[in-house]
């Protein structure tokens, strides 16, 4: 899987994360939607960004409370303020 090393540890990275997809600073291309999830492997939860045929473009590791409170902004969005 392609995941950074970084985790998300609040709501305001996890939001700031979002607004970088959305906008194209990190260069992902074919971008179909976000989403939470958990691994298999070790139980670790994320924010997965998937391609077309749900392809995991990029994860990146998310804290247990990102996970839990972070459901609303990943399905609905950042909003723009």
């Amino acid at each position: 899987m392609n995941f950074d090393d970084k985790v998300i540890s609040d709501l305001t990275e996890l939001s700031t994360f979002i607004r970088m997809i959305e906008s194209g600073t990190l260069g992902l291309e074919g971008v179909a939607g976000i989403g939470l999830a958990t691994s298999n492997a070790d139980g670790r939860h994320f924010v997965a960004v998937f391609g077309d045929n749900h392809k995991l473009l990029l994860g990146r590791w998310v804290t247990k409370d990102v996970f839990e409170n972070g459901k609303e902004i990943v399905e609905k969005g950042v909003q723009q303020q």
